[in-house]
């Protein structure tokens, strides 16, 4: 299965590892060609973090060990996509 785009929910602390550490851990992933780091909350003592990471065919595995090498945590895969094209994402009307 090629997965062309991830969204993931991360924490670190708020002191180490820093965005810059987080984002060359992910670079240094082979297949990985942007990723997008966005602050969404910050308290005491951690900093939380949505990641998009886009490719051609990405590596799971490879992707959440580099970020967790850095220091940070990942919580979960907020979005997958995956096959030879990525769709736009459309927000459903509730």
């Amino acid at each position: 299965m090629k997965v062309r785009r991830m969204a993931l929910d991360v924490d670190k602390a708020s002191k180490n590892p820093t965005l810059f550490e987080i984002a060359e851990a992910i670079n240094k992933v082979p297949g990985v060609q942007a990723a997008n780091i966005t602050i969404t909350e910050i308290d005491m003592e951690t900093v939380g973090m949505d990641i998009i990471i886009e490719g051609e065919d990405l590596d799971y595995k490879r992707i959440i060990s580099s970020i967790e090498s850095s220091g940070a945590v990942v919580h979960c895969v907020d979005e997958l996509a995956t096959g030879e094209r990525t769709l736009l994402h459309s927000a459903r009307q509730r």
